[in-house]
């Protein structure tokens, strides 16, 4: 298994980075929500 190091720290540096703009923007919380509106695969459990 070939780890291509570059590619794999510019992918995550990007992930940080956007990660903390949008977290200092306060819209971070909109997009985690947004994700979770869109997850179709998840299990709900009712009670």
């Amino acid at each position: 298994m070939v780890i291509r190091w570059r590619q794999l720290l510019v992918s995550l540096s990007l992930w940080l980075i956007a990660e903390l703009v949008l977290n200092l923007v306060g819209i971070d919380d909109l997009v985690d929500y947004s994700e979770y509106l869109f997850e179709r695969h998840a299990v709900v459990f009712r009670a």
